[in-house]
């Protein structure tokens, strides 16, 4: 309401076609576009098979795990990447989070798990994120309920317009920025991106909706591995952005820096800092896939 929000603070300065996006465009997926392209991964599986030489069996270093760590490079190194819109106007988030889902166990009919975690690539290393990730999924995969799952089956308990009413009345503080940290910090919607790994259940992966509540403004989906038109493996990432945040260009030349990481996996080991100096803040923008 007043130029700040627990998770950001407002942006002054935007050029006027900027400004008045989020009025002609008040919905997130009215404002989206979507972007597929083929990653090689034949460089990243051969880092991954060297670098779990060195690590404990039951926490091996895996190909999502990389794709993590470049989103959060990615974040640092675009920063316009990682802003919202909310109460019609654009919103610089404080901190990088990005929120991934996981089944508890790789079976049909097994729940879904969803974890958020703040992603700090200037400072941790590769394997601190691997580890801190693990030490995350660990008592949620024992069953453990986190704040945010509590706090929804309270609500799904009460009745049907309780709920409704409850949510809105959230929906309406956000809105004015008054929400607070307490009710933000949990919730996996309030994010700066969400990544989900459709190859993990030997899926091509697809795009996905982007929700109208929280402030999560981009999504990303990992698909299988698999040989592309050269033989070389592949895997196929979906991108769906809003783009009132920022321009086309600007979020492409991110992803293209996020591609040139990961078949380049050697760059996931460098601090954000690091990359800037050694001119690695974006990349050529991907050419869609057909």
């Amino acid at each position: 309401m007043f130029g700040r929000r627990p998770d950001g603070k407002a942006i002054p300065s935007l050029a006027p076609m900027r400004r008045i996006m989020p009025y002609v465009s008040p919905r997130r997926n009215e404002s989206v576009f979507y972007l597929a392209a083929d990653v090689e991964v034949e460089a990243a599986l051969e880092f991954l098979e060297k670098r779990n030489r060195e690590r404990p069996a039951d926490r091996p270093i895996t190909l999502f795990h990389l794709l993590l760590r470049s989103l959060s490079q990615m974040l640092a190194l675009r920063p316009g990447i990682n802003r919202f819109v909310k109460g019609g106007r654009l919103w610089e988030r404080e901190g990088i989070y990005l929120t991934f889902s996981a089944k508890r166990e790789i079976v049909d009919g097994s729940p879904m798990l969803t974890i958020k975690r703040r992603f700090e690539p200037d400072t941790e290393t590769l394997d601190e994120m691997v580890d801190a990730i693990y030490a995350k999924l660990r008592p949620a995969r024992a069953g453990v309920e986190s704040t945010s799952d509590k706090e929804t089956k309270g609500l799904v308990r009460l009745p049907g317009f309780a709920t409704w009413g409850l949510i809105r009345a959230a929906d309406l503080l956000d809105s004015l920025g008054l929400l607070p940290r307490f009710m933000i910090e949990p919730d996996p919607l309030y994010t700066s991106m969400f990544v989900a790994n459709l190859g993990s259940v030997k899926l091509g992966g697809g795009f996905h909706h982007l929700w109208e509540r929280g402030t999560c403004s981009a999504f990303c989906v990992m698909g299988k591995i698999e040989p592309g038109p050269s033989g070389r493996r592949q895997m196929r990432l979906f991108y769906t952005y809003d783009e009132r945040v920022e321009d086309g260009l600007y979020a492409s030349i991110g992803i293209g820096g996020n591609h040139e990481r990961l078949e380049n996996p050697e760059l996931l080991l460098a601090s954000t800092l690091e990359l800037a100096r050694r001119g690695h803040g974006g990349g050529t923008p991907p050419s869609a896939t057909p």
